[in-house]
């Protein structure tokens, strides 16, 4: 109440921020006249005189006060550069930002999140913020969803860019390595989300300097901004490499899975229960046994053993993935097999995502059921989520058409705010209560039934889908009705587009999945602009001619456009709600740009996922009590806000999901960022002997104060045994014993300091007959290969631990604290092993003489991994549940003792004579 009274005082924080914009607005408009009066090539010189003023406001700030004074000179020049983008956009596409497009482009450059309508011209509204931070000479990245949209948008971008003295980058999946370099040293660089997350990963496995992309992230628009940082946010990037091939045993247990039997609810008789909501499956008492027989008769698992014994619970994991295989990944719904080949379709864009795999085995158990190759397990060689990604950027920002329902998200995960901006024109559109029926056969019979009615009247019809499934199926019934439509599954971005723009034309009916063709243009009427840029190309044609003609097209767009409105604008149908309330509005948005007349309506059944989840039961005994005939929907206010609630506490766990990832990430993160920071720092280090020295004095000490403990008294020294250690590790001999009988008043420190001045010597000998470059190059190459090594097996350690932590839950322990807990000491425990290893190496490496120094060069290039591939994993899989799902590596190979298991007490096997605990046990 308080609340509500103080915002009609004051205005909400959304209005007070756009009244502080409009401000700015007034002054960017008043210098147009003046710009309009400047010719091209005036126009074009504004930006090295921009750059040159940003240059001096920033010249001789100290590097803490280096970020405020930048900020400060962008601020400054902000009104000029905005108006100065305005002009070129005039002049070369045409197009005049309006008022509110300027409002969405501050929003941009002050770190925010723009929300605008769909139509409302986002992504030229990036050309004024990209402009303006491109001043600074750091970069700016503009990320859109897919190829197709960095591409076109580059280009069609691009020209403004170019025009005022810009360069213009793009980045695409397989592209060259030196064209994707350029792109990366451009002003502006153009890409998708993936392939700026992953060039960041292969930076970080990079064995030379010049093999790296990317400079430093300055400055990120993210276009799209709630599909690439909420929906894509719930599973990691992860590149991976091949791990061992175990393709039969998926073969045989997709054998045994479809003999099992499903209940119909938990507690009935079967051997397993669904939860669809928390998408897993759960063997029962009974089905346990029954898998047993089954696995037994297999020739699995041996005759009355059990699959919990530690031996055989990699049978368990195998059935559990075979189950979800066979029960809750459907064809055509989750993925399709294209030649051969299981592909991903995102569950958020109905997209195909070819290369993606999900994780943990999921994959191999899908193609096994639908009987096409089984490609081998994978290991995790780097990964990173989109939040740790997106968050290193100095400042981050995004657009779109919905964020306002996630703003809670974006501030608490990424500290982004939403600013909502108005229209330019205001919004008419008329969107219908929800209308649920009791069988999807009634649903889909009132769907053609609105179609068949629209196409009548000739109103433009888009419905959406959740699945390519239902678009097939929805297709099949207007083929029967004979009904012309087009079937948009978001497979071929660039034609999709084509058809999207066209799809406003009267009569005409798009089926498309949610997403398909996003990031273009409903127009009413259909698009008429690609047919005059096509007849602008012909050269053939006179000017004169291509005058007229233009002008012919464009009289016959207004007819077909005045039709349109006429019938009402375009029409949008939703054949179901989907899980985010994000998603069906951006669906309703594609009707009603500038001004446009439209409607919507979704049309719901008790059969759909989300109702049969959430709230069929309710619902359909309403419906029987009010002796509801066969077709007659319910369609009542309470009914849609209801609807909305059930999607309000699936957004509420997708939200927890994400968030509990992100949790557990940070620990990997903070580990990540140290271990890119001394990659990095080695790359950029043309000697490291410095390191290496270091690491050696660090692991000598480490095995003299093994043997010699600080304030010990000299009886408890063990000399020889650490002279044995040292000789046998790292090959050089120190004559401690000979010291000490020459000099027996030498205590444990100056011991130890001639310990290390004899191995630095030792090594100094071993190296001073090879060439110093090549010797720096050797060493930086152990150096970054033991590290990655050792990094691969941290990271498939981790996925190990984050499978197992929530049974702590059982000791009454905080999962994530003892997961926080357990990482620190594995990466202390990672620290050790590379300092010994690398140390080791170095110390018994033996050196091929070479004439020249860069010879070694091409000895010592790094090894390509096989078989690497790049993975955005299905969000049930990036976090462990209780099954134990996880994003993971393949099952790290279990360690084989050759000997027998050594006591702390017993004698420690080195034949130093001192008991295990206090020899090499000390160091394990």
């Amino acid at each position: 109440m308080i609340s509500r009274a103080l915002k009609a005082v004051f205005g909400s924080r959304n209005d007070r921020l756009l009244k502080q914009y409009s401000r700015t607005v007034k002054a960017i408009n008043a210098l147009e006249p003046a710009l309009a009066a400047l010719d091209d090539q005036q126009l074009a010189a504004k930006t090295p005189v921009l750059r040159e003023r940003f240059a001096r406001r920033v010249e001789g700030v100290p590097t803490e006060g280096r970020d405020a004074a930048e900020k400060a000179a962008l601020e400054e020049l902000l009104p000029e550069a905005f108006a100065v983008v305005r002009e070129a956009a005039k002049r070369v596409l045409k197009m005049r930002h309006f008022d509110v497009q300027l409002i969405g482009g501050m929003v941009l450059h002050d770190g925010k999140i723009s929300e605008m309508r769909t139509g409302e011209g986002k992504t030229l509204v990036a050309t004024l913020p990209a402009y303006l931070n491109a001043l600074s000479g750091r970069g700016v990245h503009i990320v859109t969803v897919n190829d197709y949209l960095a591409r076109r948008d580059a280009e069609w971008m691009g020209k403004v860019y170019t025009f005022l003295g810009l360069s213009v980058g793009v980045i695409l999946t397989q592209m060259p390595h030196d064209e994707k370099q350029t792109a990366y040293a451009a002003d502006i660089t153009y890409g998708t989300n993936n392939e700026f997350g992953f060039d960041y990963l292969r930076d970080n496995m990079a064995m030379q300097l010049g093999d790296r992309f990317q400079r430093g992230l300055n400055f990120a628009i993210v276009d799209e901004v709630d599909s690439i940082l909420i929906d894509e946010a719930r599973t990691p990037l992860i590149i991976s490499g091949q791990a061992e091939d175990r393709t039969e045993i998926y073969h045989r247990i997709n054998q045994v899975a479809p003999l099992l039997t499903r209940q119909e609810k938990d507690g009935a008789p079967g051997d397993f229960h669904v939860d669809e909501k928390n998408h897993t499956v759960l063997l029962s008492e009974e089905g346990h046994e029954h898998a047993e027989k089954l696995l037994a008769h297999a020739e699995l698992l041996p005759e009355g053993r059990s699959l919990y014994e530690p031996a055989y619970v990699n049978l368990m994991h195998h059935l559990n993935a075979a189950l979800r295989a066979h029960n809750l990944f459907f064809r055509d719904r989750h993925y399709v097999v294209q030649d051969g080949d299981v592909v991903i379709v995102d569950e958020f864009t109905g997209r195909l995502m070819p290369g993606r795999r999900w994780s943990d085995g999921l994959h191999q158990a899908i193609e096994a059921k639908e009987n096409v190759s089984i490609q081998s397990e994978t290991q995790t060689l780097a990964s990173i989520t989109f939040q740790n990604y997106f968050r290193m950027y100095r400042k981050l920002a995004g657009m779109t058409g919905t964020a306002d329902t996630e703003a809670y998200e974006f501030q608490e995960i990424y500290g982004l705010e939403v600013v909502v901006i108005p229209t330019n024109m205001p919004m008419i559109r008329a969107d219908r209560n929800d209308q649920v029926f009791r069988t999807e056969k009634e649903k889909h019979k009132a769907i053609v039934d609105d179609i068949r009615d629209c196409y009548g009247r000739g109103q433009p019809v888009l419905v959406g889908t959740t699945s390519i499934e239902n678009s097939e199926l929805i297709s099949g019934m207007l083929q029967r009705e004979k009904l012309p439509h087009q079937v948009l599954n978001a497979k071929q971005h660039a034609r999709e587009a084509e058809i999207v723009a066209q799809a406003g034309r009267p009569k005409v009916i798009t089926i498309a999945t949610n997403m398909a063709g996003r990031g273009t243009d409903i127009v009413l009427g259909g698009n008429v602009e690609k047919q005059v840029d096509l007849l602008l190309e012909k050269e053939e044609v006179a000017d004169a001619d291509k005058e007229s003609g233009i002008a012919k097209l464009r009289r016959e767009w207004q007819d077909l456009h005045n039709q349109v409105i006429a019938a009402g604008g375009l029409h949008i149908i939703g054949t179901e709600r989907h899980e985010a309330r994000r998603i069906d509005n951006q669906l309703r948005g594609r009707s009603g740009r500038q001004g446009d007349p439209g409607s919507s309506r979704f049309y719901l059944s008790l059969e759909d996922p989300l109702l049969r989840i959430f709230a069929g039961e309710r619902v359909n005994a309403i419906m029987q009590r009010l002796g509801m005939p066969e077709g007659e929907p319910i369609e009542h206010g309470l009914v849609t806000r209801s609807i909305e609630s059930a999607q309000r506490k699936v957004e509420a766990h997708n939200f927890d999901i994400r968030k509990q990832l992100l949790e557990y990430d940070n620990v990997a993160n903070d580990q990540r960022r140290e271990i890119y920071q001394l990659r990095n720092s080695i790359l950029e280090s043309q000697d490291v002997s410095d390191q290496i020295r270091s690491l050696r004095e660090s692991v000598i000490s480490d095995f003299f104060r093994a043997h010699v403990p600080e304030e010990s008294v000299e009886e408890q020294w063990d000399v020889p045994g650490f002279e044995k250690v040292v000789a046998s590790e790292l090959r050089v001999q120190l004559p401690l014993s000979q010291w000490l009988a020459g000099d027996p008043s030498l205590d444990d420190k100056a011991l130890l300091k001639r310990a290390l001045e004899e191995a630095n010597a030792a090594y100094r000998r071993k190296m001073e007959t090879y060439p110093a470059a090549g010797v720096h190059l050797v060493e930086r190459h152990v150096l970054l290969s033991t590290i990655d090594s050792h990094w691969r097996e941290h990271l498939s350690a981790l996925d190990h631990l984050r499978q197992g932590i929530h049974l702590r839950g059982y000791a009454q322990k905080n999962p994530k604290q003892e997961y926080k807990r357990e990482a620190f000491e594995l990466f202390g425990s990672l620290v050790e092993t590379v300092k010994l290893e690398v140390t080791r190496t170095l110390m018994t490496v033996q050196l091929q003489l070479r004439d020249e120094a860069e010879q070694a060069a091409e000895q010592f290039q790094a090894p390509a991994v096989e078989n690497v591939q790049y993975q955005h994993a299905g969000y049930e899989e990036a976090l462990a549940g209780p099954d134990g799902e996880v994003a993971t590596a393949a099952k790290a190979a279990p360690f084989v003792r050759h000997a027998g298991k050594i006591g702390r007490n017993d004698p420690c096997p080195c034949g130093s004579g001192k008991k295990y605990k206090h020899c090499h046990g000390k160091l394990a």
